[in-house]
């Protein structure tokens, strides 16, 4: 008789945004006449931009002449989008990265969760807390992560390392040593990033242990000020240690097309094995490629007009995330992000757990948020508002839970 995985049955309940969008779905069919405003899940709302919409139309009609016509692209994904983005996202930045060490794939998602396949089940993971649900359920999924603790909502064999106001969201170097490291900057939840010299600090822990650093940089679009790095590899040291994932997602608003990339620099070795081999045949042998007209709308991306008019999509949602964060900043709450990233972080009111918040927040101002304790223990007692609706709604949800 065939067998199930068992490591899926140690998981607990759902994903954390479909347990969200139950609840959610159930408030709206009990209250028909409710106006709710979701500023809970981060998917963009502002459409392609016209370069992108352009480039795409192009390659639609390319693919409509049997002369211009493609089928299954590379594994690494097409020259002309990897040697665009080591142009723009790295060597522009002063970030010694090749075309050969990036790996285009249909989400930073995907990467995150499958990313952890070419490591051994013996490594021991460390994770920032709160922090991205995808990190510690993959590795659940996969048998690393030991048995679960209902109380205290925590993992046997994970490391965890909180990130609390007491010391301004940044995660401490663990007392035991972890083999691999995720780190999340601009960071989901939290909104809040590290600077330079602060990443400098993990880049020569990891190489001191012989750790790996798989560093999400998902939000990097978002980035105002000018000690946060947009790139691990801008760190010293960071391309014998570090992994580092890129969305098109949030910073394009691709999050329907689906395109990202990893890069794994060929300096990065365990033992005599470089990774930089190894997930290729992973990725050969699993993935066929994004699509042919998704790369070419990637590629007008770094367009000197794909540059600009996605400077103007970030600037409406950073709009939004000011008005979020001085808004209940001013009404009492007490706030966090909101600069360097499209999230803020918010204390719940009246030491109500975090579902508790949500539940009341929907019942009382119809406003949907995520519980921070999805995102891990230290979450608990928080609240994540995304700004990634319109002007209009961002502003009556504020002014919503402003009036409750």
């Amino acid at each position: 008789m065939f067998k199930v995985n068992e490591n899926y049955l140690k998981l607990p309940g759902s994903y954390l945004f479909s347990t969200i969008g139950k609840k959610v779905n159930a408030y709206a069919a009990a209250n028909p006449d409710k106006k709710i405003i979701r500023l809970g899940i981060g998917d963009v709302t502002q459409p392609l931009p016209a370069a992108v919409v352009e480039a795409l139309h192009k390659a639609v009609d390319e693919m409509a002449d049997a002369s211009t016509f493609h089928g299954y692209a590379p594994d690494l994904g097409y020259e002309f989008l990897r040697n665009a983005i080591v142009e723009n996202d790295f060597r522009a930045r002063g970030c010694d990265i090749r075309a050969d060490e990036i790996f285009v794939s249909d989400g930073a998602k995907s990467d995150s969760a499958n990313i952890q396949e070419i490591f051994g089940l013996d490594n021991k993971i460390a994770v920032c807390d709160p922090v991205y649900p995808v990190y510690v359920d993959s590795n659940v999924m996969a048998g690393r992560t030991g048995s679960y603790d209902a109380v205290s909502e925590t993992w046997s064999e994970v490391i965890y390392m909180p990130c609390t106001a007491e010391n301004g969201f940044v995660p401490e170097l663990p007392e035991k040593t972890p083999d691999m490291i995720y780190l999340c900057f601009p960071n989901n939840p939290t909104g809040c990033t590290i600077t330079k010299d602060q990443l400098q600090v993990w880049v020569d822990y990891a190489n001191k242990v012989g750790a790996v650093i798989i560093f999400d940089a998902a939000y990097e679009a978002y980035i105002a000020q000018e000690d946060v790095p947009h790139s691990i590899y801008e760190c010293d040291g960071a391309r014998t240690c570090a992994i580092e994932l890129r969305s098109f997602s949030k910073n394009a608003g691709f999050t329907g097309l689906r395109l990202a990339y990893t890069v794994v620099p060929g300096d990065l070795k365990a033992g005599d094995v470089a990774l930089n081999g190894l997930w290729a045949r992973r990725h050969g042998t699993k993935y066929n490629g994004a699509p042919y007209i998704v790369q070419r709308a990637g590629e007008a991306v770094y367009s000197k007009e794909g540059k600009q008019q996605i400077r103007e999509m970030v600037g409406r949602y950073m709009k939004n995330a000011h008005y979020i964060l001085e808004g209940l900043k001013g009404a009492g709450y007490e706030v966090y992000g909101g600069v360097n990233s499209p999230y803020v972080w918010m204390k719940t009111p009246d030491k109500m757990t975090s579902w508790e918040f949500f539940d009341y927040l929907l019942e009382k101002a119809n406003v949907v948020g995520t519980p921070g304790s999805g995102f891990g223990p230290s979450g608990e007692h928080y609240f994540r508002l995304t700004a990634f609706g319109s002007y209009e709604n961002t502003v009556e949800a504020v002014e919503r839970i402003k009036g409750i």
